[in-house]
């Protein structure tokens, strides 16, 4: 394809994605149909109908889905077979349409109604997974559940105000870092997007780049905006960036002097050749053979021996905001399990990062459900939850 492209006059070095969304803006025809056709057939999400057909079992439901303490770091539950953890989103106003043309074949409707094919089925996977005949599916999942861990372990107060209150965190965290009342839909309402990117991106001690790569650009932020975006969103949350170094101070003593160190009702051991850091629910995370290094400025760092990002075992280097970022997400983790025990009465046939998916029979709740999902732990005193959910006929994102 990259030698076709080149001898036509386009040269590449990417076909990745951005490169192809990047090139079809300027690239004259056939060159921009041809590129068309490579995003539709690069649609990896649709070999997941495949999957589905593998997985299935005779009386139509797919198993063994979910591997329990599959991810490292955190603990948290990881994906099999059919990958559940990352189907692609809906944002299609017309799925119920879209399902029955699929489901009959109606392929020549589908090619009047649909620019792509490929794109209609990606975001109709989640459509497949359905309930047993005469049930519904209840969808609840945890309102901005790391940013409330987040404020919760830093003692953030003005944060901590805005969901006691159920204000948006997005709008909050605009206000807070330009000094304006910011109104969803109204007053400064240019300025939630802001506000909202910063938080995604930054809560864990990133920087230009990790707006960069969240897109900061491509939502008509410019280049010059990132760096004083980041300072204001650091100036905002004092206690989140104190929560970084206390954290980044705590596992550097641990490791240094092999003695037990503690900050924020975390605690940090060093016993028998291992890191562990003490959740407040009790539970561990463990790091094999941490050492002191030295990091790529020339600081101090901890490495540690695990499975890297090219999936081999490797020394790894961590600092105080990524331990934060694992903490975070290992508490979210056991709030999930909390959830579900809970609910261990109702059928819980999936459940997808923070989301719990019941099969319920048609006249359960559905704020009963949510009411329960967030009840806070006895080990998180001070920690305020939110649910929020639907009820569909079949799985898709609200």
């Amino acid at each position: 394809m990259k030698g076709w492209l080149a001898d036509n006059g386009l040269e590449t070095e990417s076909l990745g994605k951005k490169a192809v969304a990047e090139m079809l803006k300027t690239a004259p025809e056939p060159l921009g149909t041809v590129l068309e056709l490579r995003q539709q057939l690069a649609k990896s999400s649709v070999k997941k109908y495949t999957a589905m057909e593998n997985a299935v079992c005779s009386d139509g439901r797919a198993r063994g889905m979910f591997q329990f303490y599959g991810a490292n770091r955190t603990g948290r539950f990881s994906g099999r077979l059919i990958q559940l953890q990352n189907l692609p989103q809906n944002h299609m106003s017309d799925l119920e349409q879209a399902r029955a043309l699929v489901r009959s074949g109606n392929f020549d409707a589908l090619t009047l109604l649909y620019d792509s094919i490929p794109e209609v089925l990606s975001e109709l996977i989640r459509t497949s997974f359905v309930p047993r005949e005469g049930m519904k599916f209840i969808v609840a999942d945890f309102s901005a559940i790391e940013a409330r861990i987040i404020a919760w372990l830093a003692g953030e107060k003005w944060r901590l105000e805005v969901f006691k209150n159920g204000g948006d965190i997005y709008c909050a965290s605009a206000s807070q870092m330009f000094n304006v009342p910011v109104e969803k839909h109204g007053v400064n309402g240019h300025l939630r997007q802001k506000g909202k990117i910063a938080e995604l991106a930054l809560g864990y001690g990133g920087s230009v780049g990790a707006l960069k790569s969240m897109g900061a650009l491509e939502m008509g932020i410019e280049e010059e905006e990132l760096r004083p975006l980041v300072t204001a969103w650091r100036q905002s949350n004092p206690n989140i960036t104190k929560l970084w170094r206390d954290v980044d101070r705590a596992v550097k003593t641990c490791v240094k002097q092999k003695t037990p160190t503690a900050t924020h009702g975390i605690k940090f051991l060093y016993q028998s050749g291992m890191l562990f850091i003490v959740l407040p629910s009790g539970r561990r995370l463990a790091y094999v053979k941490p050492r002191m290094g030295e990091n790529m400025f020339g600081g101090e760092s901890v490495t540690y021996e695990g499975v890297g990002g090219t999936k081999k075992w490797e020394r790894i280097e961590s600092y105080g905001p990524k331990f934060v970022e694992n903490i975070v997400q290992a508490i979210s983790r056991d709030i999930l399990c909390h959830a579900m025990q809970t609910l261990k009465n109702c059928s819980i046939v999936a459940h997808v990062h923070d989301e719990i998916i019941i099969e319920a029979e048609m006249g359960m709740s559905l704020s009963a459900i949510c009411e329960q999902m967030a009840r806070t732990p006895t080990w998180a005193n001070g920690l305020l939850l939110s649910a929020d959910g639907y009820e569909c006929q079949f799985y898709q994102k609200d």
